[in-house]
């Protein structure tokens, strides 16, 4: 017996209830949907399931967020990707604004720079948790790990731009693919087979649902009112603020880090980095540690940490004059704009495309090659961090040290939970450093 039809009010509430609780980065966020929507509702069977995941994982942009807006495409067509996407990300959005709020209202008092000393070293230990993660499900081959190692010198000794790192690894897998396809595909598209948890409401065998079905047409059309969306946006701003004001180059900039975005939000990091702090100074090298911190404890995507950069780059130039808050707001919203709009364009352009593809799993090779020089562009963003956080004056600190190789220790061992890890080591600096 199939499941029921899920109403759009009951989808409405789920994907809410998601944006809350989704917590533990974009493994632990598919994990939830997988084991809520495969396992228990059944609203997709797994196969459909892996097909959408695996699409999401070859585009750029955070894989989490796209899975929901196409989920939610699937099953209530346009309006059902919206409201799954915006009500995914929403939550993060404003919590973040609010704690951008409080960490430049009052982030210099004591107990919050203790708070931070905690974090920062386990966030370090986050980073290279996910570096560990990637690489074990990642680097199955000497080819892949090649790739990996290859990109962790391009970005550390030689500083290449990141884009020119994921153009060279894309062109190494789609060539791969060719040449050698089996050193090339998704984990997932070589293991066992999926587990089957009975019938669900879009099936294996369910036909694809008249909005779904691939139409040249529709592909354009959807193209079309994205960019114009984003394009009618970015002349706002520059209409009203000037082109090369803060909130216009955040548009410009963030636009393009959104398309650039492969392998995640730790893959992308240095190129907002790059942008954020050496190119446009919207913020200092210690305020995007401590921002990464704050991204680290919301639920959502952690690409979410571009709201800060966003609120603080707002904040500090006073974008809308005295009103300091007011600007701060601005520009985390301009920055999620621009990053976030692109997922959704993706996903409702072209996943009718995708819909008339199953099967398909060549299109996986130049992921899969992106996905190993991740690994290295990971590894990377620890050495960067790791720099700022065990010597900040030169000196070597050895508390922090000690912080995060505990927290190393929890995640990859004991398999703790981020959040709890996070406070623990939030208790442990303010122990270890709060005055007095």
């Amino acid at each position: 017996m199939s499941p029921a039809p899920v109403s759009l009010r009951s989808a409405f509430l789920y994907w809410l209830k998601l944006g809350f609780i989704s917590f533990g980065g974009p493994a632990g966020q598919i994990a939830m949907m997988h084991s809520e929507l495969v396992e228990k509702r059944r609203w997709i069977s797994e196969q459909r399931f892996l097909h959408a995941l695996n699409y999401c994982m070859l585009l750029p942009g955070p894989e989490a967020t796209q899975l929901a807006v196409y989920i939610g495409w699937l099953m209530h067509k346009t309006r059902g990707g919206i409201i799954a996407g915006t009500l995914f990300i929403l939550p993060s959005l404003l919590i973040m604004m609010a704690l951008s709020w409080i960490y430049l209202a009052y982030g210099s008092l004591p107990l919050i720079a203790s708070i931070l000393y905690g974090i920062k070293p386990a966030v370090v230990a986050i980073v290279l948790a996910a570096a560990w993660r990637v690489g074990r499900r990642t680097l199955r081959n000497g080819a892949l790990a090649g790739i990996a190692l290859l990109a962790f010198v391009a970005i550390t000794l030689l500083q290449l731009p990141f884009p020119a790192i994921v153009a060279a690894a894309a062109l190494a897998g789609w060539l791969g693919g060719r040449w050698r396809p089996t050193w090339f595909q998704l984990a997932s598209a070589r293991a066992a087979g999926p587990q089957h948890y009975g019938p669900a409401l879009i099936d294996d065998a369910t036909p694809t649902p008249p909005h779904a079905r691939f139409s040249a047409r529709r592909l354009l059309r959807t193209g079309l009112a994205g960019l114009l969306l984003a394009g009618a946006v970015w002349l706002l701003l520059a209409a009203l603020f000037g082109w090369r004001a803060p909130l216009a180059q955040m548009g410009w900039f963030f636009g393009k880090a959104a398309l650039l975005t492969f392998g995640g939000a730790y893959a992308v990091l240095p190129y907002v980095y790059q942008g954020g702090v050496e190119t446009f100074h919207w913020l200092t090298p210690a305020q995007m540690m401590d921002g990464l911190a704050l991204g680290e404890t919301t639920p959502g995507p952690l690409i979410m940490i571009v709201a800060f950069v966003g609120f603080v780059g707002g904040w500090t130039h006073a974008v809308c004059g005295p009103w300091l808050a007011a600007g701060g707001l601005a520009g985390a919203a301009v920055a999620a704009w621009f990053t976030f709009l692109p997922s959704f364009i993706f996903i409702l352009a072209g996943g009718p495309l995708v819909e008339a593809t199953r099967g398909n799993i060549r299109m996986t090779a130049p992921l899969t090659a992106i996905s190993a020089a991740v690994v290295g562009v990971i590894l990377s963003l620890a050495v960067f961090f790791g720099q700022h956080v065990f010597r900040p004056d030169g000196r070597w600190d050895g508390p922090a040290i000690a912080i995060s190789a505990l927290a190393c220790l929890a995640l990859v061992r004991f398999k703790m939970d981020t959040i709890v890890l996070l406070a623990t080591c939030a208790i442990a600096g303010v122990v270890l450093s709060y005055p007095g």
